[in-house]
């Protein structure tokens, strides 16, 4: 059992999402094959398990969701791609440090394929260019299982970052593949990066559904 299934989910509620990624990992076995979804939000604030109201500097009717994942607040929008990894650590033999390392590696891949650098910081998880993020990941581990993932800002209103202290850090800049890489899309970043995280995370083969 080690392939992967890829979803490409198209713009989707947050809350619905969240809902489904659950009710998943609660249902799954030991014989269920990951997944990874692919997605968009509508603006939606998120607030990780241990995350600070004070984060939150306002929200100018953008909701605000507390969900289950770690770490603080941060923002989803149209234009980013959210990347949702399902994936079963036990059998992988992978610790959660490991998983994000690997994320953050399939990100920076991703980025070193468009002629850029990016790197990441081991106290605060994420990609980063030039001190400003461009990737942030949070996740729950639920019975040896992982669900949520990363968000990479592709081509996006960054303003609503500037509402809150991103990933509970004030003054962090933000910064999205378009600035250096004009025509890209989100499903273009996609299908990229869905090669490097099959390659990094080590699935033999990948098989895809769209917009389920």
């Amino acid at each position: 059992m080690n392939d992967v299934m890829i979803r490409q989910l198209g713009l989707q509620e947050y809350q619905l999402v969240w809902q489904a990624m659950q009710q998943f990992t609660n249902e799954r076995t030991q014989d269920t094959a990951d997944e990874i979804w692919l997605v968009e939000h509508p603006p939606v604030f998120t607030q990780g398990q241990n995350g600070k109201a004070e984060h939150i500097l306002h929200p100018n009717n953008i909701p605000v969701i507390k969900t289950d994942r770690g770490g603080q607040v941060t923002y989803h929008g149209p234009g980013q791609l959210v990347v949702y990894t399902l994936v079963d650590l036990k059998r992988k033999k992978l610790t959660v440090r490991a998983l994000v390392t690997l994320l953050e590696q399939s990100v920076i891949d991703l980025i070193s394929a468009y002629q850029e650098s990016a790197y990441a910081k081991s106290k605060a998880p994420g990609v980063y260019m030039d001190n400003k993020k461009i990737c942030s990941v949070g996740l729950r581990i639920r019975q040896g299982c992982s669900f949520h993932g990363l968000a990479l800002n592709v081509a996006m209103d960054l303003t609503p970052f500037t509402y809150i202290n991103p990933c509970g850090f004030a003054q962090l800049e933000m910064t999205q593949l378009s600035f250096f890489k004009k025509d890209v899309t989100v499903e273009m970043a996609g299908l990229q990066l869905t090669e490097y995280l099959i390659k990094n995370l080590g699935y033999n083969g990948a098989h895809g559904k769209k917009n389920e």
